[in-house]
């Protein structure tokens, strides 16, 4: 069964490498376009990377816990919503400081995430060249979260996610930049001095997205379809129902059954942001994609506690 779980592994980090080549490639192409036309179709873009990405975090109820006690459940979607409502009253009324928070915590666990998806793989495939796992972390987390905020183009779309953002770097852009730069760079050489070529391949075409694709475009592939598809490649590893599709031989029912019973939140959390922006008094064409954010970066709090386990399982 390893066989098959280290080919969908594979796969999915070949659809990932494919998909922001692609961004990148198109970036590229239509630079002066992209530069001069609105923003609204980035908006509608970052759209469509949420509704791609929610379900990945909606089932760690279904791999953390025994699904028979029904007590241990019940607390356990009671305190992961409480925190997630009081992580989108922290964002709504503390804007810059929570989105600073948020910044910190996207990149500890994208990057943690990625690495334990390389784990993953060399434990499937009995890879037997020394893999630096943090250091590779800090890069792959901090590249596509960093660099496409404090990059010049940032602003217009901060200013339509939330013009209060606009400044969150208080002026640090240029130092967050270098030694985001330098991180990178020390990174890409001790895994080409170790060998791991895929894990250098993976640095350079996310500097790439992070640096050519508008901020909204990276962060619409990067997440829908980088960081989300390998998550939930991961997910297969643990879900009761994957592994049983996996015995029977099928890694594309695998992936499917760790997308679908998470695709209820989706609609749960456009329709939960939409009610916030109304009860709010706000306009939804103005608010609704800074309030479906919100409540996105507020489910990855406890989203992260909860995978921090399946992240220690794999890095160690």
């Amino acid at each position: 069964m390893r066989e098959i779980e280290l080919d969908l592994l594979l796969k999915v980090r070949k659809y990932s490498r494919y998909a922001v080549g692609v961004a990148i490639v198109l970036s590229f192409a239509f630079a002066r376009i992209i530069e001069e036309s609105e923003i609204t179709w980035q908006v509608v873009i970052a759209l469509i990377a949420l509704a791609i990405g929610i379900p990945h975090g909606a089932l760690d109820h279904l791999v953390t816990l025994p699904r028979s006690n029904f007590k241990k459940m019940a607390l356990f979607i009671t305190l992961y919503v409480a925190v997630a409502v009081l992580a989108v009253i922290a964002l709504l009324t503390w804007n810059v400081v929570g989105f600073i928070l948020v910044v910190i915590m996207s990149a500890v666990h994208f990057g943690i995430g990625d690495a334990a998806f390389i784990s993953e793989i060399d434990r499937r495939s009995e890879e037997t060249k020394r893999f630096q796992k943090y250091l590779y972390a800090t890069a792959a987390g901090t590249l596509p979260v960093v660099i496409p905020l404090v990059s010049d183009k940032s602003t217009s779309a901060l200013e339509k996610v939330n013009p209060a953002l606009v400044d969150w770097h208080q002026g640090l852009n240029n130092d967050l930049m270098l030694w985001v730069m330098l991180i990178t760079a020390f990174a890409l050489l001790r895994l080409v001095q170790r060998r791991r070529d895929g894990e250098a391949i993976d640095l350079v075409l996310l500097y790439l997205l992070a640096v050519t694709a508008p901020p909204l475009v990276a962060f619409a592939v990067y997440f829908g379809c980088w960081h989300a598809m390998r998550h939930t490649a991961r997910l297969t590893l643990t879900l009761p129902s994957s592994q049983e599709a996996f015995t029977n031989g099928s890694a594309k029912r695998a992936f499917i059954r760790a997308v679908l019973p998470g695709t209820p939140a989706l609609v749960g959390t456009f329709v939960i942001a939409a009610l916030i922006v109304l009860l709010r008094g706000d306009s939804l064409d103005d608010q609704f994609l800074w309030v479906s954010l919100v409540v996105v970066w507020a489910l990855t709090v406890p989203h992260m506690a909860v995978t921090a386990r399946l992240d220690r399982k794999a890095l160690n």
